[in-house]
């Protein structure tokens, strides 16, 4: 198993764009916290400490496409790097000005929201170039997968060590300043410089005229929306139990079990189309959620947040595959970061849901919204087989992606190339 992420790792350029683009995705994967917590040093309420964190994630959520468009138009370094600046003097203002002007608080996150720079897609549409074959590409994809959940654990522990040795204003500060030195690493790089969009056909939809990619975004919501439900619920069960901790033992235990997913599913090659292996592992992804309603004790509610985590990773890695296929010709960042998009507006609609589920129902009511997302994901993945079914490419391995200026094409996987 960890051979195979070693060759990968010691390709040429992809520990550098996996380190930089981890490092530089750490200010929109701390942002909630961060915000959170300097709100409350600055005499905010929980509210308005909601409120700036809910705007921050719309916004976002908004940029994230047309920014991945704009990458796909113009290049990665001539969007990643101003926008990485940008966002992050967004947040320079919030942290400098604080909330004396609670509009210029507002107008603040919403530069820093618009502007996060689409560093998730972009390195996706890098890995072809860099790796060249299919299994190694499938394999780098896996990787993505669990590195972000490393990412998403210690961010936020950064931000609190941050915090505690310095302020709230200090962390915004310096996480953001990280990001943009993790921005300025990816678009440096040799792969970043040289890649090019394939040309693409002119049309306002962009990446959103592939049914096939339609289909993928309205299943990803509903496991957004499941995520973002556990997070809530996970608070709820700590408060049944009268203990803060089991809130972070639940969470550890949710990311431990998509790190082991992730690592076992990117060790092996998978045969057969990814639409049908998705489906598959969607439904496991279901199934590991609906238990979690029975909120049985401590130990046995950790191991099923664990069993629950398991099959996150996968998905997410199988679903990078079948987006590459789906996308248009010249859309893949676009196409990657509407993914992105996706799945956090879910997580933000599960978290808004799973609150009153709370209140009338209990903490297994919110945890339910957790399985009825899962279920309602298969439900799409099933009902838009067909059209899932006839990917926007042929099969075809790209070893210089959309980078290729000599569009050099061989059997196998698609990177970036219509037939």
């Amino acid at each position: 198993m960890a051979a195979g992420y070693l060759d990968i790792l010691r390709a040429r350029h992809a520990a550098r764009l996996l380190a930089g683009t981890l490092v530089g995705r750490l200010p929109s994967g701390t942002a909630h916290i961060a915000i959170v917590l300097f709100t409350r040093a600055e005499g905010g309420s929980y509210t308005l400490a909601g409120a700036l964190a809910a705007v921050y994630g719309l916004s976002t959520a908004v940029g994230q496409p047309l920014l991945g468009r704009a990458v796909d138009l113009y290049g990665q370094p001539r969007v990643q790097l101003p926008a990485a600046v940008v966002s992050a003097l967004g947040m320079a203002l919030l942290a400098l000005v604080g909330l004396e002007s609670l509009p210029l608080a507002y107008g603040a996150v919403v530069v820093a929201g618009v502007f996060t720079p689409p560093l998730e897609g972009g390195l996706r549409a890098l890995w072809p170039s860099v790796l060249g074959g299919e299994d190694r590409v499938h394999r780098a994809y896996a990787m993505d997968a669990v590195a972000q959940e490393v990412m998403f654990t210690v961010g936020p522990l950064l931000v609190t060590v941050l915090v505690s040795l310095w302020s709230p204003a200090a962390a915004l500060l310096v996480i953001n300043a990280i990001g943009v030195l993790g921005a300025l690493s990816v678009v440096l790089s040799e792969p970043s410089r040289a890649w090019r969009s394939a040309p693409r056909e002119a049309h306002w939809l962009g990446a959103l005229r592939s049914p096939g990619l339609l289909a993928l975004l309205g299943s990803f919501f509903f496991v957004g929306l499941a995520l973002g439900s556990i997070t809530v619920a996970g608070v709820a069960y700590a408060d049944d139990h009268g203990r803060e901790s089991v809130y972070g033992w639940l969470m550890a235990a949710l990311g431990l079990g998509a790190l082991i997913g992730g690592a076992v599913y990117g060790a092996r090659q998978w045969a057969g189309a990814p639409e049908r292996r998705l489906r598959v592992i969607v439904a496991l992804l279901a199934l590991g959620y609906l238990p979690l309603m029975l909120t049985p004790g401590v130990v046995a509610m950790t191991a099923l947040a664990a069993v629950a985590g398991v099959f996150l990773a996968p998905a997410i890695a199988c679903s990078f595959i079948v987006v590459d296929r789906h996308a248009p010709r010249g859309t893949v960042t676009e196409a990657f970061s509407w993914l992105v998009t996706t799945f956090g507006v879910g997580a933000a609609v599960g978290t808004a849901v799973a609150g009153p589920a709370v209140e009338l129902g209990g903490t297994s009511w919110s945890f339910a919204v957790a399985g009825a997302g899962g279920v309602a994901a298969l439900v799409v993945l099933l009902a838009t087989g067909r059209v899932l079914a006839v990917p926007g490419r042929t099969a075809v391995s790209v070893r210089g992606s959309e980078n290729d200026r000599n569009g050099a094409v061989e059997p196998g996987f698609s990177s970036g190339h219509q037939a």
